[in-house]
């Protein structure tokens, strides 16, 4: 139990964003993508879609984008590899990842270290977007435009080589 609540606000990946993380990660058949405050699921659409990914896991604590995921998830027919999961990413088991993918604060980043350090095996990759994992060390970083000519700033991290 975290004792307390995180809030993070609610601000959707552009989908170009998206794509370049999914890239970025190396993304392929072979990888379990979690996406840790999953919103609206995009990420999960296209990691299967896409990039072809053999399951990937949203999990969301706000019922209400639990249901618009859910929604998204059924509209785009990906049932049998994509789910989401009702609850609270600090409680949630991630340790089948291959992939997570975040957009949330750099403290709640600092946060879930310990969490990415005891579930995650070695050559998992993290890729969050704008916000760096404090005290970690990125493979690599990453500026992307999306449609709007908005700059973003996406960092890889590889656990085992991230520090």
């Amino acid at each position: 139990m975290t004792g307390f609540t995180i809030t993070v606000p609610y601000v959707p990946t552009p989908e170009p964003v998206v794509r370049a993380m999914l890239k970025l990660a190396n993304a392929g058949p072979e990888d379990i993508v979690y996406d840790l405050g999953c919103g609206d699921g995009r990420i999960l659409v296209i990691a299967v879609k896409e990039f072809n990914v053999k399951k990937a896991v949203g999990i969301e604590i706000r019922e209400d984008k639990v249901a618009e995921a859910r929604e998204n998830i059924r509209k785009a027919g990906i049932e049998d590899k994509a789910k989401v999961i009702h609850g609270d990413m600090f409680e949630v088991d991630i340790s089948e990842a291959t992939i997570v993918t975040l957009f949330l604060l750099t403290s709640v980043n600092e946060r879930l270290k310990p969490k990415f350090e005891r579930e995650l095996r070695n050559g998992t990759r993290i890729v969050s977007h704008e916000f760096r994992i404090p005290g970690w060390q990125p493979k690599k970083v990453v500026d992307i435009k999306d449609n709007n000519f908005i700059t973003h700033t996406v960092y890889l991290y590889v656990i085992g080589e991230h520090k």
